[in-house]
């Protein structure tokens, strides 16, 4: 059964955002978000980054500079009797409350390089479509405000314990172009240095203050489809 099948219709209406790419060059990355080209790993471009897969992420190191490192995308949530589950988002009206966020989000606080981002319509089957924010470039580079976390345990059913770095990144309110797509939810979305640093490094309250929708006419749909393919950013 293909990725535009009805179960994974479900699956990703049920759980936003899940499909994300990025596909700049580190060099991009780098002069975007002002990392030293001592603490940038290699980095491959990705037309498509789904829940378990490794990606891009700025954080600070101990020292207090950048670093981009890379990361699995997914909080771990143990299910007893069942496979863990990857969570993706945290949603803003819980990063706050929940045990399970919060303390990433007071300590290690991340952003997470992206040139688009997808979402299904409620059509059946679901047409496929491809957000990206305005600018010179095709799909211009923005981050998505993200949270990390050493994990220690399975990833699997019945699988071994690893021990990985996670990450998962924040949602809000769905803004008109998005509302006109998915009705839930959208990614927070920066794409000021201003904004970056804040994320990184500001308080708790300054952070939470940047957990607002994107304009709107600063965004654009790029491409849309039904097909397994219009699931891979052109």
């Amino acid at each position: 059964m293909s990725l535009a099948s009805a179960a994974a219709d479900d699956y990703f209406r049920r759980s936003m955002c899940n499909l994300y790419s990025q596909t700049r060059n580190v060099e991009a990355i780098r002069r975007l978000f002002r990392v030293a080209h001592n603490r940038a790993t290699t980095n491959e471009p990705q037309s498509a980054i789904f829940p378990g897969w490794n990606g891009s992420v700025i954080r600070k190191a101990e020292d207090g500079e950048r670093e981009l490192v890379t990361m699995s995308w997914g909080f771990v949530l143990l299910q007893p009797g069942k496979a863990p589950r990857r969570v993706t988002n945290v949603r803003d009206d819980k990063i706050l409350s929940s045990r399970f966020w919060k303390p990433s989000f007071e300590q290690r606080r991340c952003l997470v390089p992206a040139s688009s981002y997808c979402e299904p319509d409620s059509d059946k089957p679901a047409q496929w479509h491809w957000f990206a924010v305005n600018g010179d470039e095709d799909r211009r580079l923005f981050a998505f405000p993200g949270i990390w976390q050493r994990w220690k345990g399975p990833v699997k059913k019945d699988g071994p314990n690893v021990e990985l770095d996670v990450y998962s990144f924040m949602t809000t309110a769905p803004n008109a172009l998005t509302d006109s797509i998915n009705h839930e939810r959208m990614p927070v979305l920066l794409s000021e240095e201003a904004d970056f640093e804040t994320w990184l490094s500001g308080s708790p309250a300054e952070a939470f203050a940047l957990a607002r929708s994107f304009d709107p006419a600063a965004m654009r749909i790029v491409q849309s489809g039904l097909e397994k393919k219009d699931l891979l950013a052109a």
